[in-house]
């Protein structure tokens, strides 16, 4: 019998100490997000002023559609398309973050005859290159829409 009182004596004692503290686990690693990418860098249209031979391609292949020059200056204001036997097209610019947005037109498009084009873009420069995608609006009838490419070097 004192074998059995000195048994569930252990037994509350051991049942009433107090547990050993573990230190905190470090959860600021989990609980805080990963950092976000860097945003690129804004554009400066000073890079990009001067002249550059830009060509036109289907969205989808490298066939020359159309070359152009892309007269750029160091503002938003100036900004011309000149195309072959062509008069000058001014051009609208505006920029966001690392990219250079035009709108021209409407004018005579030069893939279709006869046909008023406008067009938007959306350019990057990219390794040394202006690179990017253009909508065309062709007004004939209904409202038609081409996607295309480009991409332009410095002329020297």
């Amino acid at each position: 019998m004192r074998r059995l009182g000195l048994l569930c004596g252990i037994a509350v004692l051991v049942a009433c100490e107090k547990p050993k503290e573990q230190p905190a686990a470090d959860t600021t690693a989990a609980a805080e997000p990963a950092p976000a990418p860097a945003a690129p860098a804004p554009i400066s249209l000073a890079d990009v002023a001067g002249k550059w031979t830009m060509r036109t391609m289907p969205e989808d292949a490298d066939t020359t559609l159309l070359t152009f020059e892309l007269d750029a200056k160091a503002d938003t204001s100036g900004w011309i398309f000149n195309f072959p036997k062509r008069k000058p097209v001014p051009v609208h610019v505006t920029t966001s973050g690392d990219s250079i947005i035009t709108e021209a037109g409407p004018y005579e498009s030069v893939l279709r005859k006869g046909v008023q084009v406008k067009t938007n873009s959306v350019m990057w420069l990219k390794d040394g290159k202006l690179v990017g995608n253009t909508v065309a609006h062709y007004a004939s009838g209904a409202d038609t829409v081409r996607r295309l490419r480009t991409e332009g070097t410095r002329k020297p």
